[in-house]
């Protein structure tokens, strides 16, 4: 498995046979890390396929192996490269960081002067955005486009991000800038993440448990009232 070849390319309309393979382990992936991502439909991959904003990886024989696609917003003054999956069957092998690159490569070539930003749980996606030249924001340096975070109803932690409203959540955002102006603090700021990283996923832990505390103390005050209400 180790000395496994993948063909790793733009998605087209000849891969639309493996649309309900990838939203099938996106949502089970997702389940399995208690988080969520933005759920799609056989359909919007699909589309994403045909419209050459996907990046899909093949073994020789043709088995899907991983995928990530490509979504605008903003009118094109920011990118978001999303669903990143691989297969169970072939995860730790650094087949992720290729396709991440890949996308990245896309995005640029089609939004050569958006910012391509990202929202992630995983530390591991975090440590490849940094080698891209991706570094921590705040929720603000992102997207104010309403359709975006529309997508991240479908977290099981929304109602951590519309309690905060949409300032904080358990996810890091973290940007890319093609501004050259900005290339050696970009650079810097990514070096200092990467260096840290570990500091950084102890404070993320911390972070969820924060949260998943405060929401938790919610919902058992939220049936203390209703006990009440029902008794009175």
């Amino acid at each position: 498995m180790a000395n496994q070849k993948f063909i790793i390319k733009p998605a087209g309309e000849e891969h639309c046979q493996y649309a309900e393979t990838i939203t099938e382990e996106m949502e089970l992936s997702a389940q399995a890390r208690g988080t969520g991502i933005a759920k799609r439909s056989p359909e919007y991959i699909k589309t994403k396929m045909k419209e050459g904003k996907a990046v899909i990886a093949l073994t020789a024989s043709g088995q899907w192996a991983g995928f990530c696609y490509i979504e605008a917003w903003g009118h094109g003054k920011f990118v978001a490269n999303s669903g990143l999956i691989v297969s169970p069957e072939f995860r730790k092998h650094g087949l992720a960081r290729e396709i991440k690159r890949e996308v990245f490569k896309l995005s640029r070539k089609k939004y050569p002067d958006a910012k391509i930003f990202g929202l992630t749980t995983g530390a591991a996606v975090m440590k490849i955005n940094s080698e891209l030249g991706y570094y921590p924001v705040s929720y603000s340096d992102l997207t104010t486009d309403d359709d975006f975070w529309k997508g991240c109803q479908s977290c099981v932690n929304y109602p951590i991000l519309t309690s905060k409203n949409r300032s904080n959540c358990l996810c890091t955002a973290m940007l890319y800038e093609p501004k050259s102006v900005k290339k050696a603090e970009q650079k810097k700021l990514s070096a200092q993440f990467n260096k840290n990283l570990s500091l950084f996923e102890r404070l993320i832990k911390i972070k969820r448990a924060m949260f998943l505390n405060i929401a938790k103390g919610k919902n058992a005050l939220a049936k203390v009232k209703d006990k009440v209400n029902q008794s009175s």
